[in-house]
Order: structure tokens, then C-alpha cells, then sequence
């Protein structure tokens, strides 16, 4: 699916207007969900082109569009990518960067939970679904972004993470181990920008924004007796991953940002 037009990359290459974002292109993976909606306004409303991506086209459609009246004459552009496929991904960035000029930040929003009542219940079917959506997704997108990334002067991968993978519960054995997986190889992605790095040091860099878990309205409509407590809502998600490209390089790279107490 791709719902953007050559009028809407022209425009998109004289960026979104003069906020701190100008003139960014950033990809948004699991741009269909209530986070990544939210992300997409934000991004737009500091500026940036936001290209998303989701395994939904009906939900990414909805969010492209919500971005767009939110902000009007931003360029918001919904895009198909296989995230469990590389080529599918390669191509995706191959094509942003070609169509965009550049490509600033990947922010990594696919997510997915499966958990169970004791340890021993733990269904190895779970892992097998959980290791595509938290792993092999964030393997892809690191892998065909990073070299776009590090050509930027600003690129940034933003990996959204769980608390959960610091402390495991007996439950959640199949999602901690999941989400600490997706945490190492993003890691590692930060000391390949490190490596690769000038003598000025990195200006790209590899981050995880963590929490405990996501709330949003639709959420505290359906139970507006529950306190959510230690939950952060999504727009504050969204503020903090626009808040990444405010901070050097050298200050995000390879570094675990909370977003609620350390367990």
C-alpha cells in the first residue's frame, strides 16, 4: 500500500515547515497502532516528513490521515513493507532515501504480547510468535537502515522497549526474553555506529526508550476506574522519541532511557 503521490514527495523534500524537525524524513515501523499515531503527529508537528509502515493498511491509513488533518500540509505518507522479509525492508529505506533525499530515524513501534500464568505454562508457540514481531523485525530494520542512518548528520533508530526485560516475571518469560533480545541487537547497533565513527565522533546513533507499558484514551474510556499506574501514555511516548533528535549522538547512542521506574 502506499498511499503518497509524486506531488507528496515533491513537497516532501522541502520539508514540513520550520519546526526543530525540519527537513528530517523519518520511518515509522507499527505506524498503525495508538503509538505509532501518536508518533506520526508528533514528528510532523516538529517538522519532520514521516514515512509509516504497518501490517494493517486500513489502521495505517487511518493514522496517516489523523497526522495529516492534525497538521495541515504535512507530509505524512503510509507505505507497504514486509518487515519479516529483509529484501522487502532493504527496499523500503533503498526507495525513502532515494524518493526523500535522506533518511533521518527508523522508530521501531511493532509490538505484541503473549504471557501466561506460571513459568511452566510458558507455550513455546508464543516465543515462536514473539520472536518474529519483537526480534526478526528489529533485525530487518536495523540492518537496512543503519547505513542510511549513519549518512545522516542527524539518523537515529529508536527502539521502544519493556521493563519487563530488565526483571522477568515467571509469566512472561517468552516476552522478556523477547524484548531483551531486540534491546541487545539494538546495542549492538550503537557500537557499529561507535566503530564507523569519524573523528568527531558518532552523529548517528542506536536507542531504547523504556516502559513499563503503553496507555492511551480508547484504554482509559473502557476502564476509567483504573489508575494505570507506572503506565505511560503514548503521547508522552511521542514526545520523548521526538525528544531523541534534541539530544548529541554521543548522549543516546547505546543508552536505555526510562520513561517509567527502574524495577
Amino acid at each position: 500500500m502506499s498511499d503518497g503521490t509524486d506531488t507528496a514527495r515533491q513537497e516532501a523534500k522541502m520539508g514540513n515547515g520550520n519546526g526543530p524537525l525540519s527537513g528530517a524524513v523519518i520511518a515509522v515501523a507499527g505506524a498503525g497502532g495508538p503509538a505509532g499515531r501518536a508518533t506520526l503527529e508528533r514528528l510532523a508537528d516538529a517538522g519532520a516528513v514521516v514515512v509509516g509502515s504497518d501490517n494493517n493498511p486500513e489502521r495505517l491509513a487511518e493514522a496517516v490521515d489523523a497526522a495529516r488533518y492534525a497538521h495541515g500540509g504535512a507530509t505524512v505518507v503510509g507505505e507497504k513493507a514486509d518487515l519479516l522479509d529483509l529484501q522487502s525492508v532493504r527496499d523500503w529505506a533503498a526507495h525513502i532515501e532515494r524518493d526523500f533525499g535522506r533518511v533521518d530515524g527508523l522508530v521501531h513501534l511493532v509490538g505484541g504480547w503473549r504471557g501466561g500464568t506460571a513459568f511452566t505454562r510458558t507455550g513455546i508457540d508464543d516465543w515462536d510468535l514473539l520472536e518474529k514481531l519483537l526480534i526478526r523485525t528489529v533485525q530487518h530494520t536495523s540492518l537496512a537502515f543503519f547505513d542510511a542512518l549513519q549518512r545522516s548528520d542527524r539518523g537515529r533508530y529508536v527502539l521502544i522497549s519493556a521493563a519487563g526485560a530488565a526483571k522477568p516475571t515467571a509469566g512472561n518469560a517468552a516476552y522478556a526474553a523477547a524484548k531483551a533480545a531486540a534491546e541487545a541487537w539494538t546495542l549492538a547497533m550503537a557500537d557499529g555506529f561507535r566503530k564507523t565513527a569519524g573523528e568527531g565522533g558518532p552523529t548517528s546513533a542506536a536507542t531504547i526508550l523504556i516502559v513499563k507499558a503503553l496507555v492511551h484514551e480508547a484504554m482509559r474510556a473502557e476502564r476509567p476506574n483504573a489508575k494505570f499506574a507506572g503506565f505511560t501514555d503514548v503521547r508522552d511516548l511521542a514526545e520523548a522519541i521526538a525528544g531523541v533528535w534534541e539530544k548529541p549522538a554521543a548522549e543516546v547512542n547505546g543508552n536505555r532511557l526510562w520513561l517509567t521506574e527502574r524495577p
